[in-house]
């Protein structure tokens, strides 16, 4: 399957509660978009054998994110950078990264409930891709995560997608919003932009039992 090219580097900023699919997202898109998926608690799980995920230690991992996001921008390659930007001055010294590497950037909010966010922490299983690498939270430690975050403002250009949505739909979202910024050709985004089909109002007899009496609808 061939993959969406960009016109220009774009920098993929993630955004959203513990839980709520970003690294899954994340993962998905680099399947569909033509980008290097820089993936921190990869990169902690591969630095440090027992990651304690304390301050000193999220330095060093962020600094090594920032590092290869700046080489590949360099080299026109755009990035999916998949870390918690939970702060507003988090984002803003990554956009100014991808303005000084010349790169467009786009955060994607995914949004889901908190109760339905820590439920997936407390299922998360080792053997999953998606859940190899993440961190154990129990209910403390998520709701202080949750207490640090600060949303993004009208201001960050970002896109919704639902973390209970299909990848299809979610892809459909982040695409269509790459296209209203030209940061991908028109008819490249169409195919990967979920369009409404034609609904048939007419029942099949053959699915079972149907009433084709009242098959007519009839609108005032």
């Amino acid at each position: 399957m061939a993959k969406l090219e960009l016109t220009k580097p774009v920098l993929i900023l993630l955004y959203g509660y513990p839980g709520a699919g970003k690294s899954f997202v994340a993962r998905q898109m680099t399947e569909h978009i033509r980008a290097a998926h820089v993936h921190g608690d990869r990169i902690r799980a591969e630095l440090f054998e027992n990651p304690k995920f304390d301050a000193k230690e999220t330095a060093i991992v962020q600094g090594m994110m920032d590092y290869m996001t700046a080489e590949y921008l360099q080299a026109g390659v755009s990035v999916i950078y998949d870390s918690d930007c939970l702060k507003l001055a988090e984002r803003r010294n990554l956009r100014n990264l991808a303005q000084k590497n010349h790169a467009a950037s786009l955060l994607v909010w995914t949004q889901i409930d908190i109760e339905s966010a820590f439920a997936r922490i407390v299922a998360r299983d080792r053997r999953r891709a998606d859940d190899k690498y993440s961190q154990n939270l129990d209910r403390t430690s998520f709701d202080k995560v949750l207490a640090s975050m600060q949303n993004p403002n009208g201001t960050e250009g970002y896109v919704v997608v639902s973390g209970k949505h299909n990848f299809k739909t979610q892809l459909s979202a982040i695409v269509k919003r790459l296209r209203e910024l030209g940061l991908v050709d028109a008819s490249e985004a169409d195919k990967k932009i979920i369009k409404p089909g034609l609904i048939n109002l007419v029942p099949n007899p053959a699915a079972g039992r149907v009433d084709l009496s009242r098959r007519n609808i009839t609108i005032r």
